[in-house]
């Protein structure tokens, strides 16, 4: 039986989705986004919240701004990061209540 559905999403789409996935499929990046959840940080802000030394923290940065995820500004020497897609913040809700068995 054929799956009939009203609107195609073409496989890019979901090959871009997957990309967004995948940069959240960390524990460590997760703790960045839930840091960065109500306030920008610098690396060295971020790297005593989450306890990882500092290049572990850029390299996840790193990823999440690729991603698109976070965006950062340059303040003299300073590198601050906020969150740029709080919605992915829905996301940890929707974790919570699957791990509930909602």
């Amino acid at each position: 039986m054929k799956c009939e559905c009203e609107k195609k999403k073409c496989r890019e789409d979901f090959k871009r989705q997957a990309r967004i996935h995948k940069a959240l499929a960390n524990e460590a990046r997760l703790l960045i986004i839930d840091r960065l959840r109500d306030c920008e940080c610098s690396v060295g802000g971020l790297t005593e919240a989450v306890e990882l030394d500092q290049s572990t923290v850029s390299k996840h940065l790193s990823t999440l701004l690729a991603a698109g995820i976070v965006d950062n500004r340059k303040e003299g020497n300073t590198i601050f990061y906020r969150l740029l897609t709080p919605c992915v913040l829905d996301m940890f809700a929707c974790t919570s209540r699957v791990l509930k068995g909602e």
